[in-house]
């Protein structure tokens, strides 16, 4: 992937937006089928083109893998690419996931941790498979079936095994259904501590944000002094313009980032087929992406 910079190492003004580099709409929540998205890293791109995005992220669970193809179709639709990833990480009971913008994709610490990740998924898949077969027909072929070369295999392809076994109508009624907690199939895959995951990624040169996070409300949201532990390791801000964050949840960190004047985002969390989220259904303001921009030394977005 070939970052357009300036020999400063700031992205080149001359390209986009006047001054900036880019032009909005930014969408910068994408995934592909290299993680949990139902679409090819190009076909990502095509879709927020056509929803038009000027400036997309593609974004996949714990891989880099899709960058390549999504920058060169990006950049020949005129697009701005903004190199991204989304962490696992985990705090006591609670899953977070924190984006990560261009940051290095060599960096032997996250590199070493993203593998770990990925290697703990596949696992989790396996035995929670061998679990679900107990009472339904499935195998771990059926879910190979739904997955592409590279991909980090995780519960959506599961869900899409059980949709083409007949055994849901569709990827959220699986989730409702069979790989709900309370159902007893369900496995924990390991993930970093919130505080190493944002570490890594500032380490890396990337920009962290947290994703969704006021899903359910305020009793799911990472503890306050966690947030501001997290601030002052390199935490960049939050995502809070996402279909699922709640109004209440979206007030609490709206005075946070007042106070320590972060990053605010809004997301698609597009998936393809896989959820009724819209490319550019809320979208990231031109200041915020330059912000972003500015900041991160570990990678560069790709201009057209």
């Amino acid at each position: 992937m070939d970052a357009q910079r300036t020999n400063e190492g700031q992205a080149d003004p001359s390209r986009g937006a006047p001054g900036r580099g880019f032009h909005g709409p930014s969408d910068l929540h994408m995934h592909s089928v290299l993680s949990d998205g139902t679409e090819p890293p190009a076909e990502v791109v095509e879709a927020a083109h056509r929803h038009g995005m000027r400036t997309m992220a593609l974004t996949d669970h714990d891989t880099t893998a899709g960058w390549d193809e999504a920058a060169q179709t990006a950049t020949s639709l005129g697009m701005t690419f903004l190199p991204g990833m989304e962490l696992s990480a985990k705090h006591e009971w609670r899953s977070v996931h924190i984006l990560a913008y261009p940051f290095d994709p060599t960096h032997a610490g996250l590199l070493a941790e993203t593998d770990r990740i990925r290697d703990s998924r596949l696992g989790r898949a396996e035995t929670m498979v061998n679990n679900i077969a107990r009472d339904y027909a499935i195998t771990w072929d059926d879910v190979l079936a739904q997955t592409s070369d590279g991909a980090t295999v995780g519960r959506p392809h599961i869900a899409d095994a059980l949709v083409a076994r007949g055994h849901a109508s569709d990827r959220s009624a699986a989730f409702a259904e069979i790989l709900h907690p309370s159902r007893g199939y369900f496995v924990s895959h390991y993930a970093p501590d919130p505080a190493l995951a944002v570490s890594l990624i500032v380490e890396a040169g990337g920009v962290p944000i947290i994703a969704h996070p006021v899903t359910s409300g305020r009793e799911r949201m990472l503890p306050m002094h966690v947030l501001r532990e997290l601030i002052d390791l390199g935490l960049g801000g939050f995502e809070i313009d996402h279909r699922e964050n709640t109004e209440d949840g979206k007030k609490v960190l709206r005075r946070l980032v007042a106070e320590h004047d972060l990053i605010v985002t809004g997301s698609s969390d597009y998936h393809g087929t896989g959820k009724p989220n819209v490319p550019g259904e809320f979208t990231t303001s031109d200041d915020m992406v330059a912000r972003i921009i500015a900041r991160a030394t570990g990678s560069a977005p790709v201009f057209p």
